[in-house]
């Protein structure tokens, strides 16, 4: 690994040399880029670091080698794609939601990880604190404002009482936001319901499951029920029960509403990260970045096939209106 970035190194200082490049860029740089599921946060993540990477220099195809695999959902297979990027020896693995940056954490010796869209990375196990990143691990968090969304919650319902939560316990970064519900959602006058969905299959089943037990339903950044949002909504939509999401993009595909961040400018981000790192930086020097803006997206036409009119104030608020 060592001859193999000496030999990138030296191909960049001939190019300087030669006068062919103004930008320090190595010449031949790889990056692999994991992610647990595929769903349009997760694939604008992943497009906005190529692009952030592309804007500073580094292009697919030209002087970077992208290597891109998804884990299906599967966490046996973010564990082999972890191990066949670490065999892979690149300069840095990108990995995208809390298990894919496990497995790359546990199987990536002595390669950079830039992870991203990882709620809770002190808890996750990836860093020990976000001000002190370890030697070989960064990247960027999307812990949520919790007290912010469940005040969004009670604004769209306002007489709600108990509101339902869906997510898989197997991925920390979704227990860690179910135990921030927790803690917000007392102070809107309200009580938690929650529903296990372990895998995507299980999800229609789990909002089968809250039906006449809560007054709306909240989502959380989970990758296993986001995934699978359309069952959440075919249930939301027969039973009346209004759904609010964490995840700005699940408002087009038929949430109410959502505050949160846009996940393409999380990319944007995540890859000035992995940029500083491919120049030669230490992951140990950045510290673990939080997002920098936030987002209110609502659905009107959701919100009325669930049984509820928006406020207008709350529209006035929104940086986009789905219509």
């Amino acid at each position: 690994m060592f001859k193999s970035k000496l030999r990138k190194l030296i191909a960049g200082s001939l190019l300087l040399a030669s006068g062919l490049t103004s930008t320090l860029v190595q010449a031949d740089a790889s990056v692999a880029i994991t992610q647990i599921v595929e769903h349009p946060s997760l694939d604008a993540i992943r497009e906005g670091v190529k692009d952030e990477l592309a804007e500073r220099g580094y292009v697919v195809g030209e002087n970077l080698k992208w290597n891109y695999e998804s884990a299906q959902g599967s966490p046996a297979t973010a564990a082999q794609v972890a191990k066949k990027f670490a065999g892979d020896a690149p300069d840095v693995i990108v990995a995208i939601t809390t298990p894919s940056a496990q497995t790359a954490v546990s199987a990536a010796r002595g390669i950079p990880v830039v992870f991203s869209a990882v709620t809770d990375p002190v808890g996750a196990k990836l860093v020990k604190a976000l001000d002190k990143p370890t030697r070989w691990v960064t990247g960027t968090t999307d812990m949520l404002p919790m007290d912010k969304h469940m005040e969004l919650v009670k604004r769209v319902v306002p007489g709600a009482e108990k509101v339902g939560v869906i997510f898989n316990p197997g991925e920390a970064n979704s227990v860690s936001s179910v135990e921030m519900v927790h803690e917000a959602a007392p102070k809107q006058g309200m009580s938690v319901v929650e529903a296990a969905a372990t895998k995507s299959s299980d999800v229609l089943a789990s909002a089968r499951s809250l039906v006449g037990k809560v007054d709306v339903i909240y989502l959380p950044i989970d990758n296993t029920v986001i995934s699978a949002l359309e069952a959440v909504l075919k249930v939301a939509e027969q039973s009346n029960i209004p759904v609010i999401t964490g995840d700005t993009d699940s408002v087009s595909r038929g949430a109410v509403a959502a505050v949160g961040f846009d996940y393409y400018q999380v990319g944007r981000q995540t890859g000035v990260i992995v940029e500083r790192i491919l120049k030669g930086e230490s992951p140990k020097n950045i510290p673990v970045e939080g997002v920098h803006t936030m987002d209110l997206v609502i659905n009107p036409a959701a919100a009325e096939r669930m049984g509820v009119t928006l406020p207008k104030a709350l529209i006035a608020e929104a940086k986009k209106v789905i219509q």
